[in-house]
């Protein structure tokens, strides 16, 4: 008979242990990602992990150390994702207007890909240590965006009247946007945006259009989602 840890609150209460089995780190994570995003991070508790997985508190511990951990794995996540476009970006051999779009439409790939954790990092406040880090990872990310702007400015490929930071904050501010609405599983709806294309195709041309003072004959947008 497997034993059960002297720690566990259900055996100290003279309760047969609850729980079912086959979570793993990944599925417990996106769980936890879920309450985090429906309550805020402050307002979860580890007993609400376990009373929405059915498991007790100590079935957690198993897998991570607490709640800090958890959010730390699903910021991570995000960043991942989101921080390897920009490292493609850098390196890509193109004009800056070509970097910038090929950017955003690598960062709604991954939104779309990692909706619920992209959801939760844009709604972190740096409260704690974990999203204090997270949030300079963003920041570094909006100047990389900012210097793509100004680049292009300067080749004559974006208008003048551009303000490079602010323009890179309505960028990803139309990006980020996306998280509000974008349902795909629960409303057929939101869809509709991206209806006759790729939501990344569909987010590009809303805001480059407005953006560029040109685009040549045959020019096409950067490629690679």
């Amino acid at each position: 008979m497997t034993a059960v840890p002297a720690q566990d609150p259900d055996r100290q209460a003279g309760l047969p242990r609850r729980g079912r089995p086959g979570y793993d780190l990944p599925s417990l994570l996106a769980v936890a990602v879920e309450i985090f995003n429906e309550r805020g991070y402050d307002g979860t508790s580890m007993r609400d992990l376990a009373d929405r997985l059915g498991i007790a508190k100590s079935a957690i511990y198993h897998h991570v150390a607490g709640k800090e951990e958890l959010l730390r794995l699903a910021l991570d996540r995000a960043l991942a994702g989101l921080s390897a476009v920009a490292q493609r970006t850098r390196v890509l051999p193109a004009p800056a207007i070509d970097r910038l779009e090929y950017l955003v439409r690598g960062s709604v790939a991954v939104l779309e890909a990692e909706l619920p954790y992209v959801t939760l990092l844009l709604r972190v406040r740096g409260n704690t240590e974990v999203e204090r880090a997270a949030l300079d990872q963003r920041r570094a990310i909006d100047r990389f965006v900012a210097e793509l702007v100004e680049q292009a400015v300067h080749d004559g490929d974006i208008r003048p009247d551009a303000d490079p930071m602010v323009t890179a904050r309505l960028l990803f501010g139309l990006v980020n946007s996306v998280v509000e609405w974008y349902r795909p599983e629960q409303n057929p709806d939101s869809r509709s945006l991206a209806s006759a294309r790729s939501l990344p195709d569909a987010i590009c041309a809303m805001a480059f259009d407005g953006l560029r003072t040109r685009r040549g004959p045959g020019q096409r947008p950067a490629e690679g989602f």
